[in-house]
């Protein structure tokens, strides 16, 4: 019988390696799976490179994780918030990379990962410094940059509703790059907020097909972390 359910959050964190690419959904703290951050602080892995809509808020989650000095790396579009002390302390203090990446070209390149495409070409950046030692080329009358796909060890993301086979639906805006993620991971492990019984879910609803998550775990919706 498949179930991808686990029991704790601690199993669902198993076997995360030092050295990782993590994918983390959420779009700010929307769809943001904190429990799993959490988890992942506990688990231990260092040496990270998260890629993650933007660099965290607070001392809290992601921004926690940094601060423990985790993460070696970051791929997001939008490094600096109002809340982003971690990630700018770290940032001029020399202690964490950053590599900037348009929104679109964020998701398109997580897409592409999943999708099994290696490379595209995108006219988003031409002529800026975030194009600056790629490979250009003209199509279709306009100058594009090639961007290659961004595929990740692990993809931790946030579910509103899933079944045991780790069929996933999202609510509203929470979807934002969690479905995306989930196909262009390794090893999905979801946070899901309802669990669905085998069968219930509308076919046309489901974003994320079981076959592409691994490990599901449960957080009721209310959680004060949710």
């Amino acid at each position: 019988m498949i179930d991808k359910f686990v029991g704790s959050i601690a199993d669902a964190m198993a076997d995360i390696r030092d050295g990782s690419t993590v994918l983390l959904g959420g779009f700010g703290a929307v769809g943001q799976p904190s429990k799993l951050i959490d988890g992942l602080i506990e688990q231990g892995a260092r040496d990270l490179t998260v890629v993650a809509n933007n660099a965290g808020n607070g001392r809290v989650g992601l921004a926690r994780l940094m601060e423990l000095g985790r993460v070696r790396r970051i791929v997001c579009s939008f490094p600096r918030s109002a809340g982003s002390v971690v990630f700018e302390e770290l940032y001029r203090a020399g202690k964490i990379e950053l590599e900037i990446v348009p929104q679109g070209t964020l998701a398109e390149r997580m897409r592409a990962a999943g999708a099994g495409i290696g490379a595209f070409y995108t006219p988003t950046a031409f002529g800026t410094q975030l194009a600056r030692g790629k490979e250009t080329r003209e199509i279709g009358g306009r100058q594009q940059v090639l961007e290659h796909a961004l595929p990740g060890d692990v993809a931790l993301i946030e579910a509103w509703r899933a079944d045991r086979w780790g069929n996933l639906t999202y609510r509203e805006s929470g979807r934002n790059f969690n479905a995306v993620m989930a196909t262009a991971a390794t090893l999905t492990v979801v946070q899901t907020q309802h669990v669905a019984e085998l069968g219930t879910l509308d076919p046309e609803a489901v974003a994320t097909p079981g076959i592409y998550v691994d490990r599901v775990v449960h957080v009721p919706y209310g959680d004060p972390a949710v």
